[in-house]
């Protein structure tokens, strides 16, 4: 039996993440590649920073959500959120997976149309929709979730001119345990306004109700309050039938799943307590399959998922630009990706790991960006290897989100690379330049010329 070797005790300060005897840590292997393509070929190719996008793990995802739920329930649509990604070839690769479109604006209508998407399966979502949009979406017999009685009344005197049933739904907002409520879109279950919404669009006879909708919140971590949405949307649904003998012919749920995120200030990591898409598809069809919907007349389901179908096909390469000492003597790294690209980096302290090998010695890390702003931060604390100026990181989970929130702000934004099923890499959005943005500025003749 040979000798256990000695090792000396330490006293180290523990201020992010789960411990271990080393203390913590990201990763105990670099990322090297991402599906296959080297990161350092990445970077020397298209740059630092740089989006990547794995279509390999979106078609997986997909098609794992699609299981969980089409398993469980007969009928089942999933929408793709236009919100949470609207690249052109992202979009693109759900449609191909047979998602609708689910868009919250013009612009996101016209992106959909543009793409190809036949208007009858473009869901028109949000409470702001112009006569103009109303129009586009009653003409292509697109379906229109009303969100305000406003609204409402619009696509009413609409009808009347186009000479056409618009088909639409009403948004409901409800209590389902989760707080704070979000009631701040759509009609209210528990006090009246849903049922009385219904009635105005059922005796006007102008409109045809084919579905009813709610989004109960964003990253939600109970399954059982998508239960009780669909529980509530389902007594509706009934209730139309009895009164009016109308079937709804859907139920939408939204979106608001969580990804395998790590919430900032969550204990453990997302990756190990998050739900999943089994767990959500468990709660919704259990309480769908325990209404009163007859065999034969259960509704479609309809799912607007967005986060949780696209984190995590998403990756952000940094590179390193220095490093420096606080005035605690804390470490400080600095990269060059800054929240105006990460900005999700507000909610998420995301997994970080580095590129290339690394030492067993790590140290509690404060990770910033390069602009010149104090809130800045990408991780305010985990722990890292002693990184060098030029190395490169890998940011996980970045997919949602931040290529719709990102903004020119005192850097440009970098190329968006889709690494395909082949391990082929495609630029599927170009950097910035200059150019771009002056292509949009004009200066008045009086302003053109000056003597410093």
């Amino acid at each position: 039996m040979s000798k256990i070797r000695y090792e000396r005790p330490v006293i180290k300060k523990l201020e992010s993440g789960m411990p271990n005897k080393f203390g913590t840590r990201t990763e105990y292997l670099p990322m090297t590649h991402i599906d296959g393509v080297a990161v350092t070929r990445l970077v020397k190719e298209y740059g630092s920073p740089l989006f990547v996008f794995s279509e390999k793990t979106i078609h997986s995802t997909i098609k794992s959500a699609r299981k969980a739920f089409e398993t469980r329930y007969p009928r089942v649509q999933f929408a793709w959120s236009y919100k949470t990604n609207y690249l052109n070839a992202v979009c693109s690769i759900f449609h191909q997976e047979g998602s609708w479109a689910e868009v919250v604006s013009g612009f996101e209508y016209d992106k959909a149309i543009s793409l190809g998407v036949d208007g009858r399966k473009i869901i028109f979502n949000g409470p702001e929709k112009s006569e103009e949009d109303l129009t586009k979406a009653i003409t292509n017999d697109s379906l229109i979730h009303i969100d305000h009685l406003d609204e409402l009344y619009s696509i009413a005197e609409l009808a009347e001119i186009l000479k056409k049933c618009p088909r639409v739904a009403i948004r409901v907002n409800m209590d389902t345990g989760i707080y704070p409520m979000w009631d701040r879109f759509g009609f209210n279950y528990e006090n009246g306004q849903a049922w009385d919404a219904i009635n105005k669009i059922m005796h006007s006879g102008k409109m045809e109700l084919v579905g009813l909708h709610c989004h109960i919140g964003t990253f939600i971590l109970a399954p059982s309050a998508y239960g009780i949405a669909a529980s509530k949307l389902a007594e509706l649904a009934i209730s139309v039938e009895q009164k009016f003998k109308h079937e709804i012919m859907y139920i939408d749920l939204g979106g608001g799943f969580a990804s395998r995120n790590t919430l900032k200030n969550a204990y453990l990591p997302g990756s190990d307590t998050n739900p999943t898409f089994d767990d959500f598809a468990e709660s919704i069809s259990t309480a769908l399959l325990n209404s009163n919907f007859k065999k034969d007349k259960l509704p479609l389901l309809i799912l607007e998922t967005g986060r949780a179908l696209i984190d995590e096909a998403g990756y952000l390469i940094g590179s390193v630009i220095s490093n420096k000492r606080s005035s605690t003597g804390r470490r400080n790294t600095i990269l060059d990706v800054g929240v105006n690209i990460l900005f999700t980096a507000f909610w998420y302290d995301h997994k970080i790991t580095p590129a290339q090998s690394f030492t067993q010695y790590t140290e509690d890390t404060c990770v910033f960006g390069p602009l010149c702003m104090n809130i800045d931060v990408i991780r305010e604390n985990t722990e890292l290897p002693l990184l060098n100026r030029g190395d490169q990181v890998v940011i996980h989970n970045v997919g949602a989100y931040n290529l719709t929130q990102w903004m020119q702000f005192i850097a440009l934004r970098p190329n968006v690379v889709l690494v395909d099923k082949d391990g082929k890499t495609h630029v599927i959005r170009m950097r910035e330049t200059l150019d771009n943005m002056n292509t949009m500025e004009k200066i008045p003749n009086h302003l053109k010329k000056f003597n410093l």
